[in-house]
């Protein structure tokens, strides 16, 4: 039987992350079961070595750990089940968007605590083992495995990168948005709006094959400095209109892009809208069977030839919110 983990959500966007995490556990597993999911959390059952390579590639979570019991305050008998690990442990307690309000957190950290010493020793400073307490919808308790590094992306922004426009995602929501689509490790990731190469740069550190392309020139220029800049290899790139992307780089496992948008946005003289027309057929073409895209906009869009598997809405500021499309090649 497969070990149970709980992957605490970031919070952000909750539909997203939970879709993210869903899928990063498809794509690095051979099968899984997703045993319950909540406000701020799902747990999933998967094979052991698995976890690594889950945590490796996903960023919209805190945290990713062995589950131990989810108990409701009217039964609290699971904890006597818990089987902790030898050494000595702590109990951290957390409250998911300040849940459960009426609920004393110290005083039930102090009951749970006098259960697990009878087996393992309290140490409140650097214990060998971190019990997590999140309040949810119930109360969850795991063992931390990994902590995500989410300090890693900011070094990662666009300020940071040699060449860069300030309308570009942050590192963070580029991996998501690869991430949704379900591609897997060494797979081929196309961005063919590639701009200063944010997305690309995020799926060469997940270990996929980037390739780029775009109708200026100084973007393909700007996104190998980038790419340089980290010391990643770009698999492929060109400079050439969106409906050429399938003729010179034929099938690929998945798309990921922002494309352009906005009153700063060159287009070469054509409506933006028949840019994102010829997009989406483009898109078609060049994805494999069952391969998905997953593109960025300002509004929903739907598509002739693909499924919309799902749309996930991203709040930026008053006038902007993004829309993370994930459209999906039906066989």
């Amino acid at each position: 039987m497969c070990p149970s983990y709980f992957f605490e959500l970031s919070g952000e966007h909750k539909d997203m992350c939970s879709a993210e995490a869903k899928k990063c556990i498809e794509a690095e597993t051979e099968s899984f079961n997703i045993v319950s999911e909540g406000p701020g959390y799902i747990i999933a059952s998967f094979e052991e070595d698995a976890l690594s390579k889950i945590s490796d590639r996903i960023s919209l979570t805190h945290s990713i750990g062995r589950h131990l019991c989810s108990f409701d305050l009217s039964d609290m008998s699971c904890i006597d089940d818990i089987e902790l690990p030898e050494g000595t442990f702590a109990i951290r307690g957390k409250r998911f968007e300040g849940r459960m309000k009426d609920v004393d957190s110290q005083d039930l950290i102090r009951k749970i605590g006098a259960s697990l010493s009878r087996k393992n020793d309290v140490k409140l400073k650097n214990p060998d083992i971190e019990v997590q307490m999140i309040m949810s919808d119930r109360i969850h308790m795991f063992i931390k495995d990994h902590d995500i590094d989410r300090d890693v992306f900011e070094t990662r922004k666009v300020g940071e990168r040699p060449f860069f426009s300030p309308i570009s995602l942050h590192p963070r929501y580029a991996r998501a948005l690869i991430n949704l689509t379900g591609v897997k490790r060494g797979d081929t990731v196309l961005d063919p709006f590639c701009g200063t190469g944010g997305i690309v740069i995020e799926a060469a550190f997940m270990g996929m094959k980037p390739v780029a392309s775009d109708f200026d020139e100084n973007m393909i220029i700007g996104t190998q400095e980038n790419m340089d800049y980290y010391g990643l290899d770009l698999k492929d790139s060109a400079v050439i209109d969106i409906s050429d992307i399938q003729s010179v780089f034929g099938e690929v496992d998945a798309i990921a892009t922002d494309p352009p948008y906005g009153r700063s946005t060159h287009t070469g003289g054509e409506d933006i809208n028949s840019i994102y027309r010829r997009a989406m057929v483009a898109f078609n073409e060049t994805l494999k069977n069952n391969g998905a895209a997953g593109v960025v906009l300002p509004h929903e869009i739907s598509s002739d030839s693909m499924i919309r598997e799902s749309v996930h809405i991203q709040r930026v500021h008053g006038s902007l919110s993004r829309y993370y499309h994930i459209f999906r090649k039906s066989i």
